[in-house]
């Protein structure tokens, strides 16, 4: 039996959208032979102790015959995943000397064993990289984990290699494939040119994706209302790289892939209106990021709003002020950041068919306003911009005409973000209330003071109008904000009841 030497290795496990740093230690004594893991394991570390003995016989190391106590320090937090079978496997071999360790001092471990000896990834792969390159080490993982790898790792097999010591560590980056994704990045098949006779709510749409205003588009089934949502992100400015970083951690902890992220496309969501409070903001056991949070930095899209439980539609509310979620648990507190665009889609009444020239709507006035209600005064407030999607015309669909197309609709968009920059660097910001006398020419400031107050406008409503204002001069590359561009801002926050 070999000789067993304390030893301690560099793990971790993910909290949130955040690896935290844990030191694994191994020491044994005498007694029944075993696996005792202490410092607060959950179920899935535990388990890793049946996962450790059969890749050990598996790969043909000896299984101490010795009570191996394994210690997590910290011991105060709870940590779950099964993340820590490579650092605990990694620890007891290099104490039993089967392994060659002087370089694992260097590394942070993390990866699943299989029941051969396989080595697999885990979620969280892009946190723990980040943290790996916070303390100046290298990440050493498995192969493939569940969507979300890390771009630049070692990554190992089987737990079998680990006998040809640090050469056996085959280091992965994925530079390369991030390049040729950047090359196909805005490749897209969809093409608001495929979305007839709504030329109207794309000139909404612009406005929207321009200045980052939430949007609801209301109108009967078929109009188009999903698709003109669905081809939202192929007119919106390629992700920078702060804003890669955050969504690729928050899609990598999830699980999910992040091939488009890491090729700078925005993440879309659609979350279907049965989805649960947990799953729109976020929570669960352990605590996961919510849809709102997916769409960090990208779109999140509510079709059939009404249909959605009022609670959550409500839970929607700070996250929208405040571009992060909290959530408060017994262990602490869990922050997600959730800066999204919102946007929505809702027929016009139950049936789908008020205001249809070409429909009769059997809805009653209480059953309209009991339908629409469900959305709520306050989280209408925050949409910026409302508008009415009507059926296309049958002559337009059937002759296959095109409308304005992706490539046209973009070069808008990024023309206003330049003006927008230009104007900022000139003028500098002036997005609180009491700074919209600086953006306002004096007659379009009376015409917003005329129409909010026509319109029964709060403080906010006239704050949010002003800055959608702010975005249509800036697509005009109007310097300052003019009587039309306040007009049209104000006409998006009221919709036609014909």
């Amino acid at each position: 039996m070999p000789s067993f030497t304390p030893f301690s290795v560099h793990a971790s496990y993910v909290r949130g959208v955040e690896a935290m740093a844990v030191e694994v230690q191994v020491s044994a004594t005498g007694g029944l032979p075993g696996i005792k893991i202490v410092g607060l394991p959950g179920t899935s570390v535990l388990e890793s102790a049946a996962r450790i003995r059969s890749a050990f016989k598996s790969c043909g190391f000896d299984v101490p015959r010795l009570n191996v106590y394994v210690n997590l320090v910290p011991g105060s937090i709870q940590k779950t995943g099964t993340g820590f079978d490579l650092p605990i496997a990694v620890a007891i071999l290099a104490a039993t000397e089967q392994i060659p360790h002087d370089y694992l001092d260097g590394c942070l471990l993390v990866g699943e064993l299989g029941l051969e000896g396989s080595v697999y990834g885990v979620r969280g792969e892009v946190a723990y990289e980040a943290l790996a390159a916070s303390q100046g080490l290298s990440l050493v993982t498995g192969r493939g984990g569940e969507g979300g790898g890390a771009a630049d790792a070692y990554r190992i097999e089987s737990l079998a290699a680990l006998r040809g010591g640090q050469d056996a560590l085959v280091r992965h980056s994925s530079k390369g494939d991030v390049a040729d994704a950047n090359a196909d990045a805005g490749a897209s098949p969809l093409d608001f040119a495929d979305v007839v006779d709504q030329e109207m709510a794309k000139r909404a749409i612009v406005i929207a994706v321009a200045g980052g205003h939430g949007f609801l588009m209301m109108g009967p089934p078929g109009a188009g209302k999903s698709m003109l949502a669905k081809r939202m992100p192929t007119i919106m400015p390629p992700l920078g790289d702060d804003e890669r970083r955050e969504a690729l951690l928050i899609h990598s902890v999830s699980g999910l892939p992040t091939a488009d992220i890491a090729a700078g496309v925005r993440p879309f969501r659609a979350p279907h209106h049965s989805i649960s409070n947990a799953g729109l903001v976020g929570g669960g056991r352990p605590v996961m990021p919510g849809e709102i949070s997916l769409a960090h930095r990208g779109v999140l899209f509510l079709d059939e709003l009404p249909e959605f439980g009022k609670h959550a539609l409500q839970s929607l509310r700070q996250p929208m002020e405040d571009h992060e979620v909290r959530i408060v648990r017994v262990d602490g507190v869990y922050a997600f950041p959730a800066d999204f665009l919102l946007v929505a889609a809702a027929n016009p009444c139950p049936c789908g068919h008020y205001g249809d020239p070409g429909h009769e709507c059997r809805c009653t006035p209480a059953m309209i306003d009991g339908y629409l209600g469900k959305v709520g005064g306050p989280l209408m407030d925050r949409i910026d911009m409302q508008v009415d999607v009507v059926r296309p015309r049958s002559r337009e669909v059937v002759r296959g005409s095109r409308g304005t197309d992706t490539a046209t609709m973009r070069d808008q968009v990024m023309a206003a973000i330049e003006y927008r920059r230009w104007r900022e660097r000139r003028h500098g910001t002036a997005c609180a209330r009491e700074e919209l006398s600086h953006e306002l020419e004096a007659d379009a400031q009376e015409a917003l003071v005329s129409l909010a107050s026509r319109l029964a406008m709060g403080g906010r409503a006239i704050v949010r109008s002003s800055r959608v204002a702010r975005t249509i001069a800036d697509l005009a590359e109007h310097e300052f904000v003019r009587v039309e561009d306040v007009i049209e801002a104000c006409g998006y926050r009221t919709r036609s009841k014909t």
